[in-house]
Parts: structure tokens; sequence; C-alpha cells
């Protein structure tokens, strides 16, 4: 059950902080240093509370999916308050 309630929180952390980096990746051009840069700058964040949590690598598909979800989230954000989409 804790194990599940790490996760849940590890995934939660994940799509949390790419829904904001999501939304700023939007607004740089695709391949761009901006662009590089938001879509990565997340990872240092999770890898250390999954190791602070000690969940095993194991556990990446799923904070893997979690941050996809958050920078699709934001970017269809920023495309709704930009009207571009």
């Amino acid at each position: 059950m804790q194990i599940a309630l790490q996760l849940a929180a590890l995934m939660l952390t994940a799509a949390l902080v790419n829904l904001p980096l999501g939304y700023l990746r939007q607004s740089c051009r695709k391949f761009s240093v901006g662009w590089f840069i938001y879509v990565h700058i997340s990872i240092p964040i999770i890898v250390y509370v999954r190791i602070k949590f000690g969940l095993g690598w194991q556990f990446i598909p799923f904070t893997l999916a979690s941050t996809i979800a958050g920078q699709i989230f934001g970017g269809r954000l920023y495309k709704k308050r930009h009207h571009l989409g």
C-alpha cells in the first residue's frame, strides 16, 4: 500500500512539474535550445524524488508517462490561452 501511495505521489509530482514546462515549451521553436531545456529540466527533480522514495528503475515508465502527460496538457493550455488550436 505504501509503494502505491509513493508511486501516486511521484506520478503527480512529475505531471505537476511538467505542466508549466509544457506551457513554456510551446512558445519555443521545436528542437531549439529552449525547447530542449523545457523538455528535460524536470528529469533531475523526478529522479531525486524517485530515489528519495526508494522506488527502483522499474517505476521509470510510470514517471515517464506522467511527465509526457504534464507536457501535453501544458502545451494544450498554452494553445487554448493563445487561441492557437
